[in-house]
């Protein structure tokens, strides 16, 4: 018999996506998240040329929050109440 996989990141309970953390790490990859942005920010930003460049830093950090939610956190699925 397996044990369930513990879940970083539960499920909305209206709409699509997942809601704030349910347990350590997932607060650790949340606040790494928005320390990266912010940092990129401050980082890339400091001339208005490099706006692109930072467009797909956010694009990229997103995208690995996205993976990690996905893999972490409960089935993606639209849901409209409690069951």
């Amino acid at each position: 018999m397996t044990t369930p996989r513990p879940l970083w990141f539960p499920a909305k309970t209206y709409g699509l996506g997942w809601g704030p953390p349910r347990c350590w790490q997932g607060w650790v990859v949340l606040a790494s998240y928005l320390l990266l942005l912010s940092g990129g920010a401050y980082v890339i930003l400091t001339k208005p040329e490099r706006a692109p460049v930072f467009y797909a830093y956010m694009a990229g950090l997103t995208s690995l929050l996205i993976s990690i939610c996905w893999l972490k956190g409960e089935p993606l699925a639209w849901r409209w109440g409690k069951k």
